[in-house]
């Protein structure tokens, strides 16, 4: 598969998932924006079956470099991100995990289930990033994670997928500034993730970040359907450094405020004061 192909399905499933980023993206092209793409995020386990590694493989083989390695304690993450080494306008490719051995033994059986069901060839195979949940999933065990770690209640629901979609917000035309674009997506009734404020960054560490909050999806629990936050689209501000270029790193500090666009109890407190 080539590399624009991978991408191409990794948006598809991501805005079955979140209309919202699909129905932006439209918005920006309807303004005369070339909407170009900063980077995409996924999320994973360190098990040694589906961790970093494993998902980065497919990215590596058509030319991607590690370049990047971030830490985020209190979360329990470890995350890379990697670069094109000669597509320099390729998205970014940032990919965490959930560090199981530092999480409860209740997380860690539960995880581990899931999994034991994931297919013997699954991770070996490019398209394991497109096969999202290869497992069945109780609501019971759902909130059991969600209490402890709202990333893995995260990855048992939706599993192998793109967790979120960047718009580089250099590229546009007619919203120069990260502000413009948050208010701009307020006049549209965009809902953003307000953790930590709208803006997460400043021009000082060359990086400013914002997003939305993530869409509702309903979720088959067994014989419960539930409507869970799924994905949200994300908007990046990059500025340049002492030699010109642009920063291409990520600051952990922000990142994990934009963690929190896919938590239940802010969308629900968002979603709740704006009703």
């Amino acid at each position: 598969m080539k590399k624009d192909e991978l991408l191409k399905l990794l948006w598809n499933n991501y805005t079955l998932m979140t209309p919202s980023a699909k129905h932006i993206h439209q918005i920006f092209e309807e303004k005369g924006e070339q909407v170009l793409n900063d980077h995409i995020a996924l999320r994973t386990f360190n098990d040694p079956r589906v961790n970093i590694q494993v998902i980065a493989k497919p990215f590596i083989e058509l030319g991607y470099v590690e370049k990047g390695e971030y830490k985020f304690k209190e979360k329990k993450l470890l995350a890379h991100h990697y670069e094109h080494q000669d597509d320099k306008n390729a998205p970014k490719i940032f990919i965490s995990e959930l560090l199981l051995e530092q999480c409860s033994n209740e997380l860690q059986h539960i995880v581990s289930g899931v999994i034991d069901q994931i297919p013997n060839d699954a991770s070996t195979k490019e398209n394991l990033l497109l096969q999202g949940r290869l497992w069945d999933i109780s609501f019971d065990d759902y909130e059991i994670l969600r209490k402890e770690s709202e990333y893995a209640s995260w990855m048992y629901v939706f599993g192998f997928c793109a967790n979120h979609f960047t718009v580089l917000v250099n590229g546009l035309k007619t919203l120069r500034s990260l502000e413009e674009v948050n208010d701009f997506l307020k006049s549209k009734n965009f809902k953003l993730n307000d953790a930590g404020g709208e803006i997460k960054g400043t021009s000082d560490q060359f990086l400013q970040q914002s997003s939305t909050i993530a869409d509702q999806v309903p979720v088959h629990f067994n014989q419960d359907i539930k409507n869970i936050p799924s994905c949200y689209y994300e908007f990046a501000r990059r500025y340049p450094l002492d030699d010109g270029n642009l920063y291409q790193g990520f600051i952990a500090a922000s990142a994990d405020k934009i963690f929190e666009s896919t938590n239940v109890s802010l969308v629900d407190k968002i979603l709740s004061k704006n009703q």
